[in-house]
């Protein structure tokens, strides 16, 4: 039956205090009212939920909406009950949450027929008791949201999202509208069908949210970059996403003692404290909210001001979804993702076990989640283009790589390789079969369908797989070729494709990105890797030169005064005291900056004062504390003279570990005598060649590179005890 548009924007004002409708919100609504069933495409932010909560209360009867999270529900249910106070009971919610006196209070509403809205989660729909009590109410309409839910392909998929079909016609018909923020064309066609809607309107609006700002960064000292970045950032909301509840817990732990307002919130928590951060983030009473990914679905605080991925998400789709809850309100939006491919593989391992189905479909979520994060193009053109959503422009202006624009060059022989070979096979292959051709790569799949005898193989060979991967990721960008995903990713050549190919003209690529592999086992190598060079050239020169001075004198070699992270750090920091010295440089600790530090501070102050530097002391990170109290332990066991098997036993390591846990210690300038665990248990004539080794031979002070001088002839363990003795002798 048709409504006047006049009426319902009356109502938009009065229930809601908008004066106008957004986007398709008001063509949704009264497609909805008149009887239609509906399907809602749109962004984070679009205004989704007022596409079912305004009919819901114009209507006669109630409407059912199934959402998968009870934060959500409550969030909402307030939201409502705020807009219409005059009726308590116009809106409620049923789920597991619900003590019996609050669980009779929502059936009595409902039979008096004054709630309007009923939230409910899809396990509850299923109970007998609540079907029973759903088919002794009108029902206006079902509001199926995070619709997504449904599909295997989506994101978060929930096996109970797919018998909502079947609850809804044991109880009673009505129209359906289904809503969700994110959704590839195949995850939309799964909906439709599941919900047997197929007649369906689709009101799809644009993905594209020109307020956000989206980067990847490589992952290296995440931690510091994130506490530097809210620092710089103060009283501005955040979330702050994770993949495990450790690193959740861990994560909020440290930006709370760095002085950053800031809780965790994960499933692991019990209701009440779930419950009580995310109002006192609501309610801005805490900045930052860490997280694992069930945060945020639906909760409506229009002002985060930024979203970072301390983990790489599974999917595109989650990763959209996640960063669409910055800026809500149109305004600044910053999204941030650290990304080592490291992640990558934890990720594939947690898959392991899992059907085989399940495993293809995640692998090649996570493949195209890889895609996106090293890919050179602009960010947005790739989100866009994975929701089948074309961006006309070259350069967003809003995204890391538009602001800092890699080399392009012209890849039109590149393309037409690529589109040669797709076409000279019979069958199609997924990505990775086709750039291991191309580039020469044998692998066991390649080799079962001998493709390692054809013409084009390893036609491509002076570039890597890398290289072939972006230049077929920018295919599949320019429409040049199609990804089936029904098929697990198997790739064709289009019409446009083979067009271009008898065709070519210029066509401008670029490579994608190198990331490092993510931050290393090894203290001493992440120590490199984190070394980067980033500080003041001219101090460092300086501070080298005294260091090979101070060497001289102490006749030891240079790394064994300070390592090159050290004075990496120096020339960041500026120390100007011992104490600054140990406690903001990496590997000085007490007795190393007593030891050899006096003139490096000297001679930094000097440099500050001459140069009128302003040095950044706001800039701290504080650690936390071991809960274990390892470290206390391990130098109290070792001065009893305990044996080392004795001491891992006790605090449930191995000896690897142990051996870690001492090397932290040492690299801080702690002193550990272990001659008595050394004399015991090794040859003295290998524990004076391997010390002569480190003191005449090391180049630096790097475990890694004395495992690869000396590992054919000692062990492990052999090595890292007497580079421990040595430097606990020499260094310390």
């Amino acid at each position: 039956m048709p409504i006047d548009p006049n009426i319902l924007h009356s109502k938009l004002k009065t229930f809601f205090g908008w004066d106008a409708f957004k986007g398709d919100q008001l063509d949704i609504i009264t497609h909805l009212i008149e009887g239609g069933n509906a399907f809602v495409l749109m962004p984070t932010g679009g205004g989704k939920s007022l596409c079912y909560q305004m009919p819901a209360l114009v209507m006669e009867g109630t409407a059912i909406v199934i959402s998968p999270l009870i934060a959500l529900m409550k969030n909402q249910v307030d939201a409502i009950r705020g807009f219409e106070s005059s009726e308590e009971g116009i809106a409620h919610f049923l789920n597991s949450s619900l003590s019996r006196v609050e669980i009779a209070q929502v059936q009595e509403d409902l039979l008096r027929g004054v709630t309007k809205l009923l939230y409910v989660a899809p396990e509850s729909l299923t109970k007998e008791e609540n079907i029973a009590l759903l088919k002794s109410i009108k029902i206006s309409f079902y509001a199926v949201d995070e619709a997504h839910c449904i599909s295997e392909w989506g994101h978060d998929f929930r096996p109970e999202y797919r018998k909502i079909r079947s609850i809804i016609d044991i109880i009673q018909p009505a129209p359906v509208i289904a809503l969700t923020a994110t959704a590839t064309p195949k995850v939309q066609s799964d909906i439709l069908k599941n919900l047997r809607i197929q007649d369906a309107t689709i009101f799809k609006s644009s993905f594209n949210r020109p307020n956000l700002y989206y980067e990847v960064r490589d992952k290296v000292e995440p931690e510091k970059d994130i506490i530097r970045f809210i620092r710089q950032n103060p009283g501005k909301s955040g979330i702050i996403y994770c993949l495990s509840r450790k690193k959740v817990e861990e994560l909020a732990q440290l930006l709370a003692i760095n002085g950053i307002r800031a809780l965790p919130y994960h499933a692991g928590l019990d209701a009440k404290t779930r419950a009580d951060n995310q109002d006192k983030f609501l309610m801005e009473e805490i900045d930052v909210i860490v997280a694992t990914i069930a945060f945020g679905m639906g909760i409506d605080k229009q002002n985060v001001r930024f979203v970072i991925h301390y983990d790489i998400p599974k999917s595109i789709e989650g990763y959209y979804q996640e960063t669409g809850r910055a800026g809500r309100d149109g305004q600044e939006g910053t999204c941030i993702t650290y990304y080592s491919y490291k992640d990558i593989q934890k990720l594939e391992k947690f898959m392991q076990g899992k059907p085989v189905a399940e495993q293809e479909i995640g692998k090649q979520l996570l493949k195209e989640t890889v895609a996106y994060a090293e890919s050179s193009q602009c960010r947005r053109k790739l989100l866009l283009n994975y929701f089948g959503e074309d961006y006309a422009q070259d350069n967003c202006g809003a995204c890391d790589n538009c602001l800092h624009p890699k080399v392009r060059f012209d890849g039109h022989e590149e393309m037409c390789l690529v589109i040669e070979l797709i076409e000279s096979l019979k069958e199609h292959f997924k990505l990775e079969h086709l750039t291991g051709i191309l580039a020469g790569e044998a692998s066991a799949l390649i080799k079962s369908y001998q493709h390692d005898e054809l013409p084009l193989f390893g036609a491509g060979k002076d570039h890597d797989q890398r290289f072939w991967a972006a230049v077929i990721h920018q295919g599949l960008i320019l429409h040049f070729l199609e990804k089936d995903i029904e098929n697990y990713g198997l790739i064709s050549v289009t019409d446009a494709g083979l067009e271009f190919y008898m065709h070519p003209k210029e066509l401008m690529l670029v490579e994608d990105r190198t990331f490092s592999e993510g931050e290393d086992d090894d203290e001493e190598d992440a120590a490199a890797v984190r070394g980067g060079g980033g500080g003041d050239q001219t101090l460092l020169a300086m501070l080298k030169d005294l260091r090979k001075d101070v060497a001289r004198k102490m006749r030891v070699q240079p790394w064994v005064v300070f390592s090159d992270p050290s004075l990496e750090d120096m020339t960041i920091v500026y120390p100007l005291t011992l104490k600054e010295l140990s406690e903001k440089c990496q590997g000085v600790g007490e007795g190393k900056a007593r030891k050899f530090g006096q003139p490096f501070v000297d001679l930094i102050g000097k440099y500050v004062e001459e140069n009128e530097i302003e040095r950044p002391d706001d800039f701290v990170v504080k650690s936390v504390a071991s809960k274990s109290g390892n470290k206390v332990y391990i130098i109290q066991s070792i001065d009893r003279k305990l044996p080392l098997e004795d001491i891992a036993r006790a605090k449930d390591l191995d000896m690897d570990q142990l051996l870690t846990e001492m090397e932290a210690i040492v690299s801080t300038g702690t002193r550990l005598n272990l001659g008595y665990y050394i004399s015991e248990n090794l040859d003295p004539e290998v524990v004076q060649e391997l010390y002569d080794w480190f003191k005449n031979d090391a180049a630096s002070d790097s475990l890694a590179d004395a495992r690869a001088e000396l590992s054919a002839d000692y062990e492990d363990i052999e090595i890292r005890l007497v580079r421990l003795k040595f430097l606990c002798e020499v260094a310390n």
